[in-house]
């Protein structure tokens, strides 16, 4: 018997090579091309944190802001009640002028005859007690003779050459002035001290 070779044209379809299934490898390249989409619940615990953060920091703004308020509404309660004197205060100060004046006008020879002496010491005494009412409401008399002129309480009326004072001190006091706690209520209007001039000095050049 004589041995047969195949031939590549005598092999059956079932003798060739098959080529090997590509799913597994198709559906990985699949996967890696289009990947599975997000969970729905990670993404929201993903996202919990910044939000929580935002409500944080609007509810701290909102403290903040209710606090400014109601601190702001305290303090206009406060000076409601600190300074609901001033109009009435400044209509009395008239009165307390008129009475210093009358004080200051009256002469010493007045004041030792008998009844000039109550005179006197009826008017002395009735402006005490109108300051001391002023003061019960926070409202006290500025008379600042011989102190240094300060522009936040006094106002200056004229100034007056002197080498008696130094510059700057009040020399003079037109009107007294007032404060109501820590707010001026009426300057004190005053004549301030200012240098003499210097004497000018002549040289003689004729010989």
């Amino acid at each position: 018997m004589t041995d047969e070779k195949k031939t590549p044209e005598s092999e059956t379809p079932e003798d060739a090579p098959q080529p090997e299934p590509a799913a597994a490898d198709d559906g990985a390249a699949a996967r890696e091309a289009d990947p599975a989409p997000a969970d729905p619940a990670e993404e929201a615990a993903a996202e919990a944190p910044d939000e929580a953060a935002v409500l944080k920091d609007r509810l701290l703004r909102a403290l903040a802001e209710n606090e400014n308020v109601v601190r702001r509404a305290r303090k206009d309660r406060e000076d409601a009640a600190k300074y609901a004197a001033a109009h009435f205060a400044r209509d009395m100060l008239s009165v307390a002028d008129n009475l210093r004046r009358a004080l200051d006008s009256m002469p010493q020879s007045l004041r030792e005859d008998e009844a000039g002496k109550t005179l006197a010491e009826g008017l002395d005494l009735t402006e005490k007690e109108l300051l001391a009412a002023l003061e019960r409401h926070g409202i006290k008399r500025i008379s600042p003779m011989g102190e240094k002129f300060n522009h936040d309480l006094h106002e200056a009326m004229f100034e007056v050459p002197t080498n008696d004072a130094p510059p700057g001190t009040v020399v003079q006091v037109m009107e007294d002035g007032y404060v109501i706690h820590d707010r001026l209520l009426r300057a004190a209007r005053v004549g301030v001290a200012k240098a003499l001039p210097e004497s000018g000095h002549t040289v003689d050049t004729t010989a």
